[in-house]
Protein backbone atom coordinates (compact mmCIF):
# COMPACT_ATOMS: atom_id res chain seq x y z
CA UNK A 1 0.00 0.00 0.00
CA UNK A 2 1.20 3.50 -0.84
CA UNK A 3 1.29 6.13 1.94
CA UNK A 4 0.49 9.81 1.48
CA UNK A 5 0.15 13.03 3.47
CA UNK A 6 -2.66 15.49 2.75
CA UNK A 7 -2.27 19.03 4.13
CA UNK A 8 -5.04 21.61 3.94
CA UNK A 9 -5.42 25.25 4.94
CA UNK A 10 -8.68 27.01 4.09
CA UNK A 11 -11.41 29.31 5.40
CA UNK A 12 -13.34 27.57 8.16
CA UNK A 13 -16.79 26.28 7.26
CA UNK A 14 -19.02 23.28 7.80
CA UNK A 15 -18.37 20.08 5.88
CA UNK A 16 -14.60 20.22 5.28
CA UNK A 17 -13.70 17.07 7.23
CA UNK A 18 -16.66 15.19 5.76
CA UNK A 19 -15.61 16.14 2.24
CA UNK A 20 -12.02 15.03 2.82
CA UNK A 21 -12.86 11.72 4.49
CA UNK A 22 -15.62 11.00 1.97
CA UNK A 23 -13.30 11.51 -0.97
CA UNK A 24 -10.57 9.33 0.52
CA UNK A 25 -13.02 6.52 1.26
CA UNK A 26 -14.42 6.61 -2.26
CA UNK A 27 -10.89 6.63 -3.69
CA UNK A 28 -10.04 3.41 -1.84
CA UNK A 29 -7.90 5.06 0.81
CA UNK A 30 -7.67 4.36 4.54
CA UNK A 31 -6.91 7.21 6.96
CA UNK A 32 -4.12 6.28 9.40
CA UNK A 33 -3.74 9.57 11.28
CA UNK A 34 -5.50 12.93 11.31
CA UNK A 35 -5.11 16.24 13.13
CA UNK A 36 -7.07 19.44 12.74
CA UNK A 37 -7.32 22.95 14.17
CA UNK A 38 -9.94 25.64 13.70
CA UNK A 39 -8.60 29.11 14.53
CA UNK A 40 -11.46 31.42 15.54
CA UNK A 41 -9.20 34.50 15.43
CA UNK A 42 -8.17 34.18 11.79
CA UNK A 43 -11.12 32.12 10.58
CA UNK A 44 -8.72 29.56 9.13
CA UNK A 45 -9.02 25.78 9.29
CA UNK A 46 -5.97 23.49 9.20
CA UNK A 47 -5.73 19.74 8.86
CA UNK A 48 -3.06 17.13 8.23
CA UNK A 49 -4.18 13.66 7.23
CA UNK A 50 -2.04 10.61 6.55
CA UNK A 51 -3.57 7.79 4.56
CA UNK A 52 -2.72 4.72 2.53
CA UNK A 53 -4.09 3.90 -0.88
CA UNK A 54 -5.31 0.33 -0.79
CA UNK A 55 -5.64 0.37 -4.58
CA UNK A 56 -2.10 1.60 -5.20
CA UNK A 57 -3.30 4.89 -6.69
CA UNK A 58 -0.60 7.29 -7.87
CA UNK A 59 -0.25 10.78 -6.42
CA UNK A 60 -1.29 12.31 -9.75
CA UNK A 61 -4.60 10.43 -9.70
CA UNK A 62 -5.38 11.44 -6.13
CA UNK A 63 -4.47 15.07 -6.80
CA UNK A 64 -6.69 15.23 -9.88
CA UNK A 65 -9.59 13.65 -8.02
CA UNK A 66 -9.29 15.94 -5.00
CA UNK A 67 -8.94 19.18 -7.01
CA UNK A 68 -12.71 19.90 -7.30
CA UNK A 69 -13.12 19.62 -3.52
CA UNK A 70 -10.13 21.92 -2.98
CA UNK A 71 -11.66 24.49 -5.30
CA UNK A 72 -15.03 24.30 -3.58
CA UNK A 73 -13.54 24.96 -0.14
CA UNK A 74 -10.84 27.45 -1.32
CA UNK A 75 -8.04 25.27 -0.04
CA UNK A 76 -4.28 25.71 -0.03
CA UNK A 77 -3.38 22.04 -0.17
CA UNK A 78 -0.96 19.34 -1.15
CA UNK A 79 -0.88 15.55 -1.42
CA UNK A 80 2.65 14.28 -0.89
CA UNK A 81 4.03 10.71 -1.04
CA UNK A 82 4.84 9.75 2.54
CA UNK A 83 8.32 8.37 1.82
CA UNK A 84 9.41 11.39 -0.23
CA UNK A 85 12.59 12.85 1.30
CA UNK A 86 13.06 16.61 1.43
CA UNK A 87 16.18 18.02 -0.23
CA UNK A 88 17.89 20.24 2.33
CA UNK A 89 20.73 22.76 1.97
CA UNK A 90 22.57 23.59 5.21
CA UNK A 91 24.34 26.91 5.87
CA UNK A 92 26.90 27.49 8.62
CA UNK A 93 29.57 29.98 9.70
CA UNK A 94 32.03 29.31 12.55
CA UNK A 95 29.80 27.64 15.16
CA UNK A 96 29.45 23.97 14.22
CA UNK A 97 27.31 22.42 16.97
CA UNK A 98 24.07 22.50 14.96
CA UNK A 99 25.78 21.36 11.76
CA UNK A 100 27.47 18.41 13.48
CA UNK A 101 24.24 17.45 15.23
CA UNK A 102 22.28 17.48 11.96
CA UNK A 103 24.97 15.49 10.14
CA UNK A 104 24.89 12.85 12.88
CA UNK A 105 21.10 12.58 12.89
CA UNK A 106 21.11 12.37 9.09
CA UNK A 107 23.83 9.71 9.09
CA UNK A 108 22.01 7.40 11.52
CA UNK A 109 18.65 7.89 9.79
CA UNK A 110 17.00 9.85 12.62
CA UNK A 111 16.43 12.79 10.28
CA UNK A 112 15.15 11.38 6.97
CA UNK A 113 16.32 14.10 4.58
CA UNK A 114 18.66 14.36 1.63
CA UNK A 115 21.42 16.87 2.41
CA UNK A 116 22.26 18.26 -1.03
CA UNK A 117 25.04 20.58 0.11
CA UNK A 118 26.52 22.84 2.77
CA UNK A 119 27.20 26.53 2.18
CA UNK A 120 29.56 28.51 4.39
CA UNK A 121 31.19 31.91 4.39
CA UNK A 122 34.22 30.27 6.06
CA UNK A 123 36.32 27.16 5.44
CA UNK A 124 36.13 25.94 9.04
CA UNK A 125 33.92 22.91 8.35
CA UNK A 126 34.95 22.08 4.81
CA UNK A 127 36.78 18.89 5.79
CA UNK A 128 33.91 17.71 8.02
CA UNK A 129 31.41 18.17 5.22
CA UNK A 130 33.56 16.62 2.48
CA UNK A 131 34.23 13.61 4.71
CA UNK A 132 30.47 13.00 4.67
CA UNK A 133 30.53 12.99 0.84
CA UNK A 134 28.41 16.14 0.78
CA UNK A 135 29.18 19.04 -1.60
CA UNK A 136 30.73 22.03 0.20
CA UNK A 137 30.30 25.54 -1.20
CA UNK A 138 32.50 28.32 0.14
CA UNK A 139 30.80 31.66 -0.53
CA UNK A 140 32.65 34.51 1.12
CA UNK A 141 30.41 37.43 2.07
CA UNK A 142 31.50 41.05 2.44
CA UNK A 143 29.65 44.35 2.26
CA UNK A 144 31.06 44.87 -1.21
CA UNK A 145 30.21 41.49 -2.73
CA UNK A 146 26.91 40.64 -1.00
CA UNK A 147 24.73 40.80 -4.16
CA UNK A 148 27.19 38.56 -5.99
CA UNK A 149 27.38 36.17 -3.01
CA UNK A 150 23.60 35.89 -2.82
CA UNK A 151 23.41 35.24 -6.55
CA UNK A 152 25.85 32.37 -6.07
CA UNK A 153 23.78 31.09 -3.15
CA UNK A 154 20.59 31.07 -5.21
CA UNK A 155 22.45 29.26 -7.99
CA UNK A 156 23.40 26.54 -5.48
CA UNK A 157 19.78 26.32 -4.30
CA UNK A 158 18.48 25.95 -7.84
CA UNK A 159 21.21 23.61 -9.10
CA UNK A 160 20.87 21.30 -6.08
CA UNK A 161 17.08 21.30 -6.15
CA UNK A 162 17.00 22.28 -2.47
CA UNK A 163 13.47 22.47 -1.12
CA UNK A 164 14.51 23.72 2.34
CA UNK A 165 17.41 25.89 3.48
CA UNK A 166 18.54 25.56 7.10
CA UNK A 167 20.63 28.28 8.75
CA UNK A 168 22.58 26.10 11.19
CA UNK A 169 24.17 29.11 12.92
CA UNK A 170 24.89 30.98 9.69
CA UNK A 171 25.90 34.43 10.87
CA UNK A 172 24.98 36.52 7.85
CA UNK A 173 21.73 38.40 7.28
CA UNK A 174 19.91 37.36 4.12
CA UNK A 175 18.48 40.06 1.89
CA UNK A 176 14.77 40.89 1.78
CA UNK A 177 14.68 39.61 -1.80
CA UNK A 178 15.86 36.11 -0.82
CA UNK A 179 13.58 36.04 2.23
CA UNK A 180 10.56 36.80 0.05
CA UNK A 181 11.57 34.43 -2.76
CA UNK A 182 12.19 31.57 -0.31
CA UNK A 183 9.28 32.35 2.03
CA UNK A 184 8.41 29.32 4.14
CA UNK A 185 11.51 27.48 2.91
CA UNK A 186 14.24 28.85 5.20
CA UNK A 187 14.55 27.87 8.87
CA UNK A 188 16.83 29.70 11.31
CA UNK A 189 17.93 28.96 14.88
CA UNK A 190 19.00 31.45 17.54
CA UNK A 191 19.17 31.81 21.30
CA UNK A 192 16.07 33.16 22.99
CA UNK A 193 17.74 36.08 24.77
CA UNK A 194 16.65 38.48 22.04
CA UNK A 195 16.02 41.36 22.20
CA UNK A 196 17.56 41.72 25.68
CA UNK A 197 21.07 40.46 24.94
CA UNK A 198 22.39 41.22 21.48
CA UNK A 199 25.85 41.08 19.96
CA UNK A 200 28.65 38.55 19.75
CA UNK A 201 28.52 37.10 23.26
CA UNK A 202 24.92 36.96 24.52
CA UNK A 203 25.60 34.04 26.87
CA UNK A 204 28.20 36.05 28.80
CA UNK A 205 25.74 38.92 29.05
CA UNK A 206 23.09 36.52 30.36
CA UNK A 207 25.54 35.09 32.88
CA UNK A 208 26.44 38.55 34.15
CA UNK A 209 22.75 39.33 34.65
CA UNK A 210 22.05 36.06 36.47
CA UNK A 211 19.61 34.66 33.92
CA UNK A 212 17.99 31.43 35.15
CA UNK A 213 16.59 30.08 31.86
CA UNK A 214 18.44 29.52 28.59
CA UNK A 215 16.34 28.93 25.50
CA UNK A 216 16.43 28.56 21.75
CA UNK A 217 13.98 29.45 18.99
CA UNK A 218 13.65 27.96 15.50
CA UNK A 219 11.58 29.99 13.06
CA UNK A 220 10.95 30.66 9.40
CA UNK A 221 13.09 33.45 8.02
CA UNK A 222 11.39 36.66 6.94
CA UNK A 223 12.57 40.16 6.10
CA UNK A 224 12.06 41.04 9.78
CA UNK A 225 15.31 39.86 11.38
CA UNK A 226 14.74 36.99 13.87
CA UNK A 227 11.00 37.73 13.96
CA UNK A 228 9.62 35.11 11.57
CA UNK A 229 6.86 32.62 12.51
CA UNK A 230 8.12 30.40 15.33
CA UNK A 231 8.20 26.63 14.74
CA UNK A 232 9.84 25.23 17.87
CA UNK A 233 11.26 26.47 21.18
CA UNK A 234 12.72 24.98 24.35
CA UNK A 235 14.50 26.04 27.55
CA UNK A 236 16.96 24.66 30.07
CA UNK A 237 17.23 25.85 33.68
CA UNK A 238 20.43 27.43 35.03
CA UNK A 239 21.56 27.78 38.66
CA UNK A 240 23.75 30.37 40.37
CA UNK A 241 26.54 27.79 40.64
CA UNK A 242 27.08 27.48 36.89
CA UNK A 243 29.70 29.39 34.96
CA UNK A 244 29.57 31.45 31.78
CA UNK A 245 31.08 28.46 29.98
CA UNK A 246 28.22 26.29 31.23
CA UNK A 247 25.77 28.78 29.75
CA UNK A 248 27.42 28.43 26.35
CA UNK A 249 27.54 24.63 26.50
CA UNK A 250 23.92 24.27 27.57
CA UNK A 251 22.87 26.85 25.03
CA UNK A 252 24.50 24.91 22.21
CA UNK A 253 22.72 21.73 23.28
CA UNK A 254 19.28 23.30 23.33
CA UNK A 255 19.88 25.07 20.01
CA UNK A 256 20.79 21.79 18.31
CA UNK A 257 17.76 19.98 19.74
CA UNK A 258 15.29 22.72 18.84
CA UNK A 259 16.61 23.04 15.29
CA UNK A 260 16.39 19.31 14.61
CA UNK A 261 12.81 19.18 15.93
CA UNK A 262 11.82 22.14 13.77
CA UNK A 263 13.27 20.50 10.66
CA UNK A 264 11.56 17.24 11.54
CA UNK A 265 8.20 18.97 11.84
CA UNK A 266 8.68 20.80 8.53
CA UNK A 267 9.73 17.80 6.46
CA UNK A 268 6.77 15.79 7.75
CA UNK A 269 4.37 18.57 6.72
CA UNK A 270 3.26 19.27 10.29
CA UNK A 271 3.83 23.05 10.14
CA UNK A 272 1.34 25.54 8.74
CA UNK A 273 1.93 29.29 8.61
CA UNK A 274 -0.94 31.23 10.14
CA UNK A 275 -0.16 34.91 9.68
CA UNK A 276 2.72 35.78 12.01
CA UNK A 277 2.32 32.47 13.84
CA UNK A 278 2.36 28.78 13.02
CA UNK A 279 0.13 25.80 13.62
CA UNK A 280 2.33 22.79 14.44
CA UNK A 281 0.65 19.41 14.75
CA UNK A 282 2.44 16.97 17.09
CA UNK A 283 4.30 13.94 15.83
CA UNK A 284 2.63 10.58 15.77
CA UNK A 285 2.90 8.51 18.98
CA UNK A 286 6.42 7.29 19.62
CA UNK A 287 9.76 8.94 19.11
CA UNK A 288 9.67 11.96 16.82
CA UNK A 289 13.10 10.99 15.50
CA UNK A 290 11.80 7.72 14.06
CA UNK A 291 8.52 8.97 12.59
CA UNK A 292 8.22 7.67 9.06
CA UNK A 293 5.33 7.55 6.70
CA UNK A 294 4.57 4.16 5.17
Amino acid sequence: MTAYVLTVKCPSRRGIVAAISGYLAEAGCNITDSAQFDDPLTGNFFTRTTFVSETGAKAEELIAGFAPIATEFEMEWAITPGLERTKVLLMVSNFGHCLNDLLYRWRIGALPIDIVGVVSNHLTYQKVVVNHDIPFHHIKVTKENKPEAEARLMAVVEDSGAELVVLARYMQVLSDAICKKMSGRIINIHHSFLPSFKGANPYKQAYERGVKLIGATAHYVTADLDEGPIIEQDTVRITHAQSAEDYVSLGRDVEAQVLSRAIHAHIHHRVFQNGNKTVVFPASPGSYASERMG
